[in-house]
C-alpha cells in the first residue's frame, strides 16, 4: 500500500479509538477524522459527497431523518406510557409476566421504529410501572435493552446497522423480512426463556402492589387522541411503501421523508417540534463515519483488506461466513456496532462481488453478527448505551459489568443459535 493509504489508516484507527474510548464525543471523532481524511486528500469532495462507494451515504442519513421526524410526532401522542400500562394491567401486576410483555413490546416497536428510540420511549414508563410494583426497574432495563437489538435485526429500519447493510448491498426491506425476520422470531423465544433464567427465579409477587397498578387507566395516558390516529395512518402507509418496494420503485429513504412531511403537514404539531425530535448527532455522526470509510475504499485500504480475507478462508464460503459472524459478533461487542458495520460493509460488498459466498449469505452474517454480538457489552450497541444513561439519570445506575454478564450470555446464545441457521440455509 501506498504512504497515503498507510497514514489514511492510521487517522481511521485514531478516530475509531477515540470513538471506542470515548475520550473526547464520537460526533468530534468522526467529524475531525473526516476533515483530516480531506486535508491529506485521501478523499476529496467530489467522492466524499457524491460518489455511491466512497462518500456519504445519504439513503441512509434520509431514512432515519424521516423515521426520527415520524417517531417525534408519535411520542407526543403518549401511546408508549399507554403499551406499558396496558402491558402491567395484563400481568396482573406480576413482574416476570410484565417483563415479558414489556421485552415483547419493545421487540415489536424496535423492528418498526429503531432500537435507540424505542428504549427511549419505553424506559421512562418503566420506572413508574415498577416503582408501583415495589420491583427494581435495573432487570426490566437491560432486558428492553437486548429485546431492543435482537427485535431490531428482523427489519432493515429497526437497527442503523441494518441500515448501512441495506444501503451497501442494495437490499430491501422485504429482503430482511424474508431472511431475518424468522430467525429473530425464534431467537426472541429463547429470549423469554433466558429472561427467566437470569431475573425471573428472583422476583416476588406483592398483592398489594398489584392492586395499585390494576388501579391505573391507560386510556389518560393519551394526550391526543386525533394525533395518534393520523400518526399511525402515516406509520402503517410507510411500512406498508416499504414493503411494496418491489413493485412501487421508492427508496425507503423517500417513502420516510414523504412520510415524514405528510405527518407534520397533516397534523397540529409544529415543523419546529417535529425537527427538534431529530437527533442531529447520530446523522452528522455518520456521515463523518461514511467519509473515514470512503478514505479507506479510495486510497485502495478496503481492497487489500478484503483480498486478505478471501486468502486467509481459502476461498471457501462457508469458512467465511462463519468467521464474518463470530468476528463481527466479537467485535461489535468491543465496540459500537455502527462503526463496526460502516466499516465492514465495503469489505464484504468486495467479497461478495469476488464470489466469496452463496449469495447473500455474507451480509446476513454481518448484520446477525453485529446486531446480535451488540448485545453482549454495554457499549456494544447505542441502544445499550442510551439505557445506562437513563437508568444513571432515574437514580437506579446499571454498571457496566451489571450489564455485560447478562448481555455476555444472551449474545453468545443467540450466535451460537444463528450459525447452524446460516449452516442449514444458505450453505449446506
Amino acid at each position: 500500500m501506498s504512504v497515503l493509504a498507510w497514514v489514511s489508516v492510521a487517522v481511521f484507527l485514531a478516530a475509531y479509538t477515540l470513538i471506542a474510548t470515548e475520550k473526547i464525543h464520537r460526533v468530534a471523532a468522526a467529524l475531525g477524522g473526516a476533515g483530516i481524511m480531506l486535508l491529506i486528500h485521501a478523499t476529496g469532495a467530489e467522492a466524499a459527497f457524491f460518489s455511491p462507494h466512497a462518500g456519504i451515504d445519504w439513503n441512509v442519513i434520509f431514512l432515519l431523518l424521516g423515521m426520527m421526524v415520524i417517531v417525534g410526532v408519535l411520542k407526543k401522542t403518549g401511546v408508549f406510557e399507554y403499551l406499558a400500562i396496558w402491558a402491567a394491567k395484563r400481568a396482573r401486576g406480576r413482574p416476570f409476566r410484565l417483563m415479558v410483555l414489556l421485552v415483547l413490546i419493545t421487540a415489536m416497536a424496535s423492528a418498526l421504529l429503531d432500537n435507540v428510540t424505542t428504549v427511549l420511549l419505553i424506559a421512562p414508563v418503566t420506572f413508574l410501572v415498577c416503582e408501583r410494583l415495589a420491583v427494581s426497574a435495573a432487570p426490566f432495563l437491560i432486558a428492553e435493552a437486548l429485546a431492543s437489538n435482537i427485535g431490531g435485526a428482523a427489519t432493515l429500519v429497526g437497527d442503523p446497522p441494518n441500515i448501512i447493510i441495506a444501503s451497501r448491498a442494495g437490499l430491501t426491506f422485504n429482503d430482511f423480512l424474508v431472511h431475518m425476520a424468522p430467525m429473530i422470531v425464534v431467537l426472541m423465544a429463547v429470549f423469554v426463556g433466558l429472561c427467566w433464567l437470569m431475573f425471573g427465579r428472583s422476583m416476588r409477587y406483592d398483592p398489594e402492589r398489584a392492586a395499585s397498578v390494576m388501579a391505573l387507566n391507560e386510556r389518560e395516558a393519551i394526550a391526543d387522541r386525533r394525533l395518534l390516529w393520523q400518526s399511525l395512518a402515516v406509520l402503517a402507509l410507510v411500512m406498508t411503501a416499504f414493503v411494496l418496494h418491489p413493485v412501487l420503485h421508492y427508496a425507503p429513504s423517500v417513502v420516510a421523508l414523504l412520510g415524514a412531511g405528510v405527518l407534520v403537514a397533516a397534523t397540529s404539531v409544529r415543523t419546529e417540534e417535529a425537527i427538534a425530535e431529530v437527533e442531529w448527532p447520530t446523522l452528522v455522526f455518520f456521515a463523518g463515519l461514511f467519509v473515514m470509510v470512503g478514505a479507506l475504499v479510495e486510497t485502495g485500504v478496503i481492497g487489500e483488506l478484503s483480498k486478505a480475507a478471501v486468502a486467509a478462508t481459502s476461498g471457501r464460503p462457508e469458512l467465511t461466513t462463519m468467521g464474518l459472524l463470530g468476528a463481527s459478533a466479537g467485535l461489535s461487542a468491543i465496540v459500537d456496532n455502527i462503526p463496526y458495520v460502516a466499516t465492514m460493509s465495503p469489505i464484504v460488498e468486495q467479497l461478495v462481488q469476488a464470489g466469496d459466498g452463496s449469495g447473500q449469505v455474507l451480509w446476513w452474517a454481518l448484520a446477525f453478527g453485529a446486531d446480535l454480538g451488540g448485545n453482549a457489552t454495554a457499549v456494544g450497541a447505542a441502544a445499550n448505551v442510551v439505557t445506562l444513561g437513563i437508568a444513571a439519570r432515574n437514580g437506579t445506575p446499571i454498571s457496566f459489568w451489571q450489564f455485560t454478564r447478562y448481555g455476555l450470555i444472551v449474545a453468545a446464545v443467540t450466535v451460537v443459535l444463528v450459525a447452524p441457521y446460516l449452516w442449514l440455509r444458505y450453505l449446506l
